[in-house]
């Protein structure tokens, strides 16, 4: 957690939120004019006058690579133009103060499928011990695989959560104030009789015809009675008054007793699932949930089964949905949807061989979102605000239906969260911003998750977000999509656009590997004027990058890089698989370490390596040789193809990566086998 985000350590400010840009942002934006600058003068250079037409079927690819390159690079410049850090008061510490009976009711989804029970419950309990009202606060455990053992585990849970000193004094506060209605039923029919008797008493002088001393009395107990009627709410008879107020306090009796018995706060839902439906995977099982009649909290927290939330993530996040109204003196509800909060993981290893962690993203990338109204949801670790997912999911299955009447007997699995991509959070934030409603990134660690710490596990996980990502482009392309400012449209696309970045990565890769083995190089010179075009805005490219990570550790910048290259395989099939119309299904990311080496997933990585480092020898050999009329080509494809292998070396490296075992593991294990 950066302190930063604290604002109540700040009291000598005045409000409950605020936001300032990111340090050395202004740095950053001098650099990034410069590197745009630089880029059109590289590229300007190099298809003016450098591009080799006699080797025109490799020598066009790479300035196209370039160009590509060139483009992704500026629109993620345009992200990160304004950053902004936020500050926030926890919603005990807002002034004015907000009272306890305004705070809102939430609901925690806990989604999972196949997860171990005991890994559930881990969350599940975590998010039963959040600082909040108790009785504002449910934990729903979403299985989308009805397994018995996980149904058994939330009523164990719920039970225990019951029998805490805290919920006990909350179910003993509702039998008071049970109790205490029910002496005052019984002290309301006690008076019945004489009630009775006193209008009868009345009815009986203000009819009768008396002296003119009589008279004057009977009109004076007919005063009486009139203004009995008036102060009765204008009920006929005392008696209709005092049946009301008994029918009003049996009434307040049947909601406690049904409050008593919803004090559970740990539910289990599983959805039925019959055969040859769609279900739609995750999205499906939230959107059950927000349809069932079985939830109605008005914000929702959404949380993996790996991911344990802290005790303050409640009171950190929700006062972002509240705005103070000075005039009405009250707390109102504003136009944000959702609050994402960063991705943290408890189980990486200091080295982390597959790039898990994202400090990046969830840290300048979100916070340049985030000043552009444009922060993503990730799925986890959220806040969303109820009536904005169903108004805006219901607007969505509105205009399906117009299409295919069929999709109204799965009305409760496709209101809410988008299910036209395996990616439904980043689709479901984009809808979410193009209705209108806005979002907040909140960069403080506030729920620690596990990521996957194998190879097979880490490239489905990948492949599945690089898929999703452009089903949605394909669906509802961003830059066509009514509702979005243009700022949004480039957010979007921009997130779309990288994941084309496999074409450009392969043509990089084997440009060095064609001239090794042929002496053709793509530029038509490779000595001073490329020198002089390219180094100073490679050099420029990585200040600019750097003012952007400043503070990232080094090593996670570079696992950053390396996976972005070396997943270029992956990220060409995911994008042919969509354009092909393959058959896509949500893959759960696997939640525990498959033993073995994963070789067979990076062959062609190890081809391209194997074919560089041969290639260099085989050049070194013409070099000697003298084959080559330009020895400088050589150098620089030697450079370009040292850097290629140092990157494609990191998911090598990985696939046959196994965790350090301490020596106390390593005895049990051995005592274990005797």
């Amino acid at each position: 957690m950066s302190p930063s985000t604290v604002l109540e350590n700040q009291p000598t400010f005045f409000g409950n939120t605020r936001s300032q840009l990111r340090k050395r942002t202004l740095l950053f934006r001098y650099l990034a004019i410069i590197n745009i600058l630089l880029g059109l003068w590289y590229i300007e250079w190099r298809m003016v006058y450098s591009i080799n037409l006699e080797a025109w079927w490799f020598a066009v690819p790479l300035f196209m690579a370039e160009v590509y390159s060139f483009t992704g690079g500026l629109l993620f410049m345009v992200g990160l133009w304004r950053p902004i850090e936020r500050q926030v008061r926890s919603l005990d510490r807002l002034f004015p103060r907000m009272p306890a009976e305004q705070w809102p009711t939430v609901d925690v989804f806990i989604a999972c499928y196949n997860e171990p029970a005991e890994m559930v419950e881990a969350t599940a309990r975590a998010a039963l011990a959040m600082q909040y009202i108790h009785r504002k606060l449910r934990v729903y455990i979403l299985d989308d695989g009805s397994s018995p053992e996980m149904a058994a585990m939330a009523e164990r849970l719920n039970a225990e959560d019951l029998d805490t000193k805290t919920m006990r004094i909350v179910a003993r506060k509702i039998r008071h104030r049970r109790d205490r209605l029910v002496r005052r039923i019984e002290e309301l029919h006690n008076l019945e009789p004489g009630i009775a008797d006193a209008e009868t008493f009345l009815n009986f002088y203000a009819k009768r015809q008396m002296s003119p001393m009589g008279r004057m009395q009977a009109k004076w107990l007919g005063s009486l009675k009139e203004l009995t009627v008036i102060l009765n709410g204008g009920k006929a008879t005392v008696t209709d008054y005092l049946m009301e107020e008994i029918a009003d306090l049996q009434a307040q009796m049947v909601r406690l007793d049904k409050e008593l018995q919803d004090l559970g706060r740990c539910r289990y839902i599983a959805r039925p699932k019959p055969a040859g439906r769609p279900h739609h995977a995750k999205a499906g099982n939230i959107n059950y949930a927000l349809f069932s009649g079985e939830t109605s909290g008005k914000f929702i927290l959404t949380l993996d089964a790996d991911h344990i939330p802290q005790a303050k993530f409640l009171k950190r996040v929700l006062p972002y949905f509240y705005k103070y109204e000075l005039f009405a003196d009250r707390y109102e509800d504003n136009n944000i949807a959702f609050v994402q909060t960063p991705q943290d993981f408890s189980n990486l290893p200091s080295d982390d061989p597959f790039g898990h962690q994202a400090h990046l993203f969830y840290g300048p990338i979100q916070q340049g979102k985030d000043g552009l109204d444009s922060a993503f949801y990730t799925g986890t670790n959220a806040i969303l605000r109820r009536e904005a997912v169903v108004s805006v999911g219901l607007r969505n299955f509105s205009s399906l239906l117009a299409e295919d009447d069929d999709l109204l007997d799965d009305f409760e699995l496709v209101g809410g969260m988008s299910i036209s991509s395996i990616t439904e959070d980043m689709n479901t934030a984009m809808r979410l911003h193009a209705a209108g409603w806005q979002s907040v990134y909140h960069n403080e660690i506030l729920a620690h998750g596990l990521a996957p710490d194998d190879l097979d596990a880490t490239l489905k996980q990948r492949l599945r977000w690089a898929q999703g990502t452009i089903q949605v482009l394909t669906q509802e392309n961003p830059l066509t999509k009514q509702g979005l400012s243009l700022i949004q449209r480039l957010q979007y696309f921009g997130t779309m656009y990288s994941y084309f970045s496999g074409f450009a990565t392969l043509v990089y890769l084997v440009c060095p590997i064609i001239y090794f083995f042929t002496g053709i190089v793509p530029v038509k010179s490779m000595g001073i004027a490329f020198a002089l075009h390219f180094v100073p805005t490679y050099i420029i490219n990585r200040l600019t990058f750097l003012s952007v990570a400043w503070g990232i550790p080094a090593r996670e910048l570079w696992r950053s890089e390396q996976y972005a290259i070396a997943l270029f395989p992956l990220f060409i099939k995911s994008v042919s698989t969509v354009f092909l119309n393959a058959s896509l299904s949500f893959q759960v990311t696997p939640k525990y370490r498959k033993k073995g080496i994963f070789l067979h997933l990076v062959q062609a990585q190890i081809l391209v390596l194997v074919l560089s480092l041969v290639g260099m020898a085989w050049g070194l050999y013409q070099y000697y040789q003298g084959a080559y009329s330009d020895p400088m080509a050589y150098v620089i494809n030697v450079i370009w193809s040292g850097y290629n292998i140092t990157l494609l070396w990191s998911v090598i490296g990985a696939s046959f990566w196994q965790p350090k075992v301490s020596k106390k593991d390593l005895n049990l294990s051995r005592e274990g086998s005797f």
